[in-house]
């Protein structure tokens, strides 16, 4: 099956992205809220990004864990 980078709803702190990108590379949510958190204090411009990632990344609410959906 494809590997697809959707929001995770399962393990959600604001919208699902970070939890989505480290289910999408296989490491701890945790990491990655970090990594982005630091980021944002360093450039600020991650703000913008976690939104337009959260505007455009699809919905994983673990329906379709068994199929493979193509828009």
């Amino acid at each position: 099956m494809q590997k697809r980078l959707m929001r995770d709803m399962k393990d959600v702190k604001i919208a699902g992205v970070c939890s989505g990108i480290a289910k999408y590379f296989s490491i701890d949510p945790t990491v990655v809220r970090v990594i982005w958190v630091l980021l944002t204090f360093a450039y600020g411009f991650c703000i913008i990004l976690y939104l337009i990632c959260w505007w455009v990344m699809p919905i994983d609410n673990g329906q379709n864990d068994d199929q493979e959906i193509i828009f």
